[in-house]
């Protein structure tokens, strides 16, 4: 490592999104024959065809076909985004996001969306007509996000050989708003930004595989960077690990330089840039939030992707 020492290795990003670890940005997996801890049935990251899609319903189905068509994908988006924020309204309003699970209309609309955004990282040429049929507001955010995701997967190794990763289901989505709220007042570090690194390392503590450097927790500590920054907590305790967090970014920088804090934190631009593309969606609309809670554990196979979280 150079510089200073890094305070993740970005486990999550082999799974979530894409994968780094390390600070020339190389891939992480979790270590090969771990065990899967999960309430719903295992699911290993065997490389595979992609599923096939299933009958489709009025809620989108966790495998329903992604259009191809610029302008039919356009409109699947604009309507998966506008019913997805009713439903987290919804949700917020009637439900309870600090206690219950989220409510299936949310859970699947985030998933669809979700996979329409991985579809267009890996498609530009489809992403860029697809931009120009949708309105404006929506094509901003969908640039952000597809970018995000684009230099995440970017970073990815595919992984070659069966594996088996660890995770469970989050905190309840208010009760981690609480945690970052808090930690913004003490430390000064911007809650969106908190919440966006732990969205792209774990996906919100989903995945709870160590590094196969070692790096550990909901927001992937090396042992060392730890020792320095961790203030004596447990990192794998959620509230500790995003004090810590914040405790490393401000002393790298945060909040007067975002984007030297978060290269401190891993040495990869592509990484750096996709944060701060999440935080600003984030911080535009708090369904944002709620959304991106809702996304699923990927993990990217020489077969094709697999999921390993949701429905």
């Amino acid at each position: 490592m150079r510089g200073k020492p890094l305070a993740a290795s970005l486990v999550g990003l082999a799974v979530a999104v894409s994968g780094c670890a390390g600070s020339q940005g190389a891939a992480s997996t979790a270590a090969p024959g771990g065990t899967v801890t999960r309430p719903v049935p295992e699911r290993s990251a065997t490389p595979s065809a992609t599923a096939p899609a299933r009958r489709a319903s009025v809620l989108p189905a966790p495998d329903a076909a992604i259009p191809e068509d610029p302008s039919r994908l356009a409109r699947s988006l604009a309507d998966t985004t506008a019913e997805l924020r009713r439903a987290v309204d919804d949700w917020v309003r009637t439900g309870d996001p600090a206690k219950g699970r989220p409510p299936e209309p949310v859970v699947l609309l985030a998933l669809h969306q979700q996979r329409v955004y991985r579809h267009l990282a890996r498609n530009p040429k489809v992403a860029s007509r697809t931009y120009a049929a949708l309105p404006k507001a929506l094509a901003g955010q969908a640039k952000d996000n597809v970018t995000a995701v684009r230099n995440l997967l970017s970073l990815v190794h595919p992984v070659s050989k069966p594996a088996t990763f660890r995770v469970e289901q989050p905190e309840p989505a208010d009760v981690l708003l609480g945690h970052f709220r808090r930690v913004e007042r003490r430390f000064g570090v911007e809650w969106e930004v908190l919440a966006a690194v732990m969205f792209v390392e774990t996906k919100f503590g989903r995945v709870r595989s160590p590094s196969h450097t070692g790096a550990k927790g909901p927001m992937q500590f090396m042992p060392g960077t730890w020792e320095a920054y961790g203030m004596g907590g447990d990192v794998h305790d959620t509230r500790d690990a995003l004090l810590a967090a914040a405790n490393y970014l401000r002393a790298s920088g945060a909040p007067r330089d975002y984007r030297r804090a978060l290269y401190a934190y891993n040495h990869s631009w592509a990484y750096v840039d996709a944060v701060l593309l999440h935080a600003r969606q984030i911080k535009r609309d708090i369904r944002n939030y709620y959304a991106y809670y809702n996304w699923q554990v990927f993990v990217v196979t020489t077969g094709g992707e697999r999921r390993l979280t949701g429905p």
